[in-house]
């Protein structure tokens, strides 16, 4: 851990200066409940730095958690070996995903499921109606750009699927909605991104309460897509479910650190609390970690929440040859034919995630090092690309 400015911490090795100029911006604000953390994924976001963890005293900051409320990761371990797999299990499971999974942005549930219906029922929210209807119709889908269902097999053999989604469009609606309305305010910030709500204003309590019914909606979301890809993995391979993780790290929540209570935002970040179960994805082509946590104070007991970009989207699709693509996807199943639509999410546009897990070995231990061996993730047409 370096200590990069009086307010800033970092377990970042591999970390460009505008990233670290844009986290001196937020050690700067005055409800800041200690220093900020950067984690050794951290690379530049909006207002608030992706792999950082933000600790506020009776405030928070709708930027600081994004747009995506509650985006994170589930893994399941599974009772399958990859030997016990047959030889064309898993293009038939690629098949599958494609057929039963909706991905990418506009692609969703014709009709709402029982399950979709049962989870709003019991979690109520100020929703319009075209949101509620959004959020039905939502409920067990993927969504677009970094988020995918992995095949993975472990140092044992042991398979595990690997999914990464979040509160979809009502959580991006919701999120917009609360941004807007903090930018309004004139509080003489360095980034206006950066505007917060303070406790005791009402548009504090709308957005804590938005804000953590996206957290639960992206937790269940997760659930039934994973359910979904169990159900295609167990017709393939009559495998079952032996542990589930399912995490968070993009999300804010009251914690206790240093004998008080506070809101600890995770931009980016895992909890990391002794014993906490956590899974940290690499890229298509790479590798993933489950963890343990150490329950390192100094980071509010937090880790990194993946490999980190270190190219933007449009940097990729124009430095990355195609043929660059295929060759570091060697040896997995996955949409080859759409090569073109996905090398934005090639493994050479993110940091060396061996190196972010040996920047964090402070902060988590890895009990199980995944390799993946199928990716599926929504395809975009050229046309949305820019």
């Amino acid at each position: 851990m370096k200590q990069l400015a009086p307010n800033l911490r970092s377990w970042a090795s591999d970390i460009d200066q505008v990233t670290v100029d844009q986290a001196v911006k937020a050690s700067h604000l005055p409800i800041l409940a200690g220093p900020v953390a950067l984690m050794p994924d951290a690379h530049l976001g909006i207002g608030a730095t992706i792999g950082s963890v933000i600790a506020t005293e009776s405030a928070i900051i709708p930027s600081a958690v994004g747009v995506d409320i509650g985006c994170g990761m589930i893994a399941v371990e599974t009772d399958r070996r990859l030997d016990q797999l047959e030889e064309r299990a898993l293009e038939l499971i690629l098949h599958g995903f494609a057929d039963n999974i909706p991905a990418g942005l506009g692609k969703w549930h014709r009709d709402p499921s029982d399950a979709a219906r049962g989870w709003l029922a019991q979690h109520p929210d100020e929703l319009s109606t075209e949101q509620e209807q959004r959020a039905l119709v939502q409920f067990g889908t993927l969504g677009s750009g970094n988020h995918f269902v992995e095949v993975t097999v472990d140092e044992r053999g042991i398979v595990w699927l690997v999914m990464h989604s979040g509160s979809r469009g009502v959580g991006n609606q919701l999120a917009n909605r609360h941004i807007a309305l903090a930018k309004l305010q004139d509080q003489g910030l360095e980034d206006p991104d950066l505007a917060y709500f303070v406790q005791g204003q009402p548009e504090f309590d709308a957005y804590v309460r938005d804000m953590l019914w996206a957290q639960d909606y992206a937790m269940a979301n997760r659930q039934a897509l994973m359910e979904a890809a169990l159900h295609e993995f167990a017709y393939r391979t009559q495998g079952k479910a032996v542990t589930w993780i399912n995490c968070h790290h993009n999300y804010a929540a009251r914690e206790v650190h240093g004998g008080r209570e506070i809101w600890v935002t995770r931009k980016g970040a895992i909890r990391a609390e002794a014993w906490d179960l956590g899974v940290i994805p690499g890229s298509m082509g790479t590798k993933s970690f489950i963890v343990r946590g150490r329950g390192n104070e100094l980071s509010y007991n937090s880790c990194s929440h993946g490999a980190g970009r270190r190219m933007s989207r449009g940097q990729a699709r124009r430095q990355i040859p195609i043929e660059a693509f295929s060759e570091a996807m060697q040896g997995r199943v996955w949409q080859r034919g759409s090569a073109q639509a996905l090398v934005d999410e090639a493994p050479q546009a993110y940091k060396d995630v061996d190196q972010v897990m040996r920047d964090q070995e402070d902060l988590v231990e890895i009990v199980h090092e995944l390799r993946g061996v199928l990716s599926y993730k929504g395809v975009e047409s050229s046309r949305r690309k820019r």
